[in-house]
């Protein structure tokens, strides 16, 4: 795999999650352009920087042995990532680490951002900078050309102050955007939205996918949902805002529920919902790398909606990930029941590695199948 080799380390980073012959580096040319930024510029040995959204560690590893670093991120495999890579080079408690659920707390002296995919995730992060930059901060984001919107840099200029485009390098950019005084902002987060069958209200922190509505993936999937099968360990696998592991639960009051994701946002977003709509009813609702810390075993029944996509690499290898894992995690007898586009061809992988998959129900775009442990 490539090296990161920048003037502040040389380093060979991992992915998260790994995979074997991994096509993909942990690393691109942004990362190096904005480390090349800050050397240029001089980071003296006191500077407190704050990164955001450092998918796989490059920045933070990169910087921890030379400055004080507080990274925060929504991705749970990118906090995976960070550790590990840490733990190559240096002590991981020379990086702190912060949920992209909490807010990290200043004075920053540098902020570093990586763009993310989700422009509601940005426009967070920047009303959450209000009152956290130290005199004198600089705000630095970076980003691939192509994965670049306009709307990135509006947002920098409204939330912090006056924008500078950098010239591109190997097809990146910087932002760069001087402080300014501002009044607080109110954030427009979390939304809510309504679900008409059954009738409740679900909110959704920044980073959720489908934010402003149900997906049309779930909506599919919600009208066939198992019922009442009695005293059931269940797992809504992938929960974002835990619409599956709720309705599922209303449904089936003796179940145990068990709502996982990988976003910290997905993962705060369902603990609020449930506790809205079942109140104390004991779940265990965690971020986790799918279901890789479940035991073995341990489950009778997984609902998934898969990802078919992590940031912007899109390919079926976190659903192929999640379905193994979900077989592992099934007792014999147990059941993955899952929601995907007709043209993805789950029924397939299915097939393959449980060596059954029956179509449950289907609509013009979406097929939901349940495939059974053996």
């Amino acid at each position: 795999m490539p090296i990161l080799d920048t003037p502040y380390a040389s380093l060979d980073l991992i992915r998260q999650p790994e995979q074997p012959n991994e096509p993909l580096q942990a690393f691109d040319a942004a990362d190096e352009y904005l480390l090349a930024q800050l050397h240029e510029q001089g980071l003296p040995a006191a500077t407190r920087v704050l990164i955001l959204n450092d998918s796989f560690g490059a920045l933070a590893c990169s910087l921890a042995a030379h400055v004080a670093v507080t990274s925060s991120g929504d991705s749970h495999l990118g906090h995976l990532a960070l550790q590990k890579n840490l733990a190559h080079e240096l002590p991981a408690e020379r990086v702190r680490f912060v949920p992209a659920s909490e807010v990290a707390q200043g004075p920053f002296d540098r902020v570093l951002i990586r763009v993310p995919k989700t422009l509601a995730l940005l426009e967070e992060q920047l009303i959450r900078l209000h009152g956290q930059l130290a005199p004198g901060a600089q705000v630095i984001a970076a980003a691939m050309i192509k994965h670049l919107p306009r709307a990135a840099g509006d947002l920098l200029e409204q939330y912090i102050g006056p924008v500078q485009a950098s010239l591109a390098v190997k097809k990146a950019r910087l932002l760069s955007a001087t402080p300014c005084a501002k009044p607080a902002p109110q954030s427009p987060y979390p939304t809510r939205y309504q679900l008409d069958q059954p009738k409740l209200e679900l909110l959704n922190h920044a980073n959720l996918f489908c934010r402003e509505g149900l997906d049309i993936g779930t909506r599919a999937f919600l009208p066939h949902l198992p019922q009442a099968l009695g005293a059931l360990r269940v797992a809504d696998l992938g929960c974002g805002n835990g619409v599956l592991g709720i309705v599922y639960a209303l449904g089936n009051p003796q179940a145990e529920l068990t709502l996982v994701d990988e976003s910290y946002m997905a993962v705060q977003s369902a603990r609020e919902n449930w506790q809205a709509i079942h109140g104390q009813r004991p779940v265990e609702i965690r971020a986790g790398d799918g279901l890789a810390e479940q035991p073995p075993a341990s489950l009778d029944l997984v609902l998934c909606n898969p990802p078919f996509h992590q940031q912007q690499v899109v390919g079926d290898f976190l659903a192929w990930r999640m379905f193994t894992q979900a077989k592992a995690a099934l007792a014999k007898g147990g059941e993955l029941w899952i929601v995907g586009n007709r043209h993805l061809g789950y029924h397939l992988k299915l097939k393959r590695l449980f060596g059954n998959a029956e179509q449950v129900a289907a609509t013009p775009k979406f097929v939901i199948l349940r495939s059974i442990k053996a």
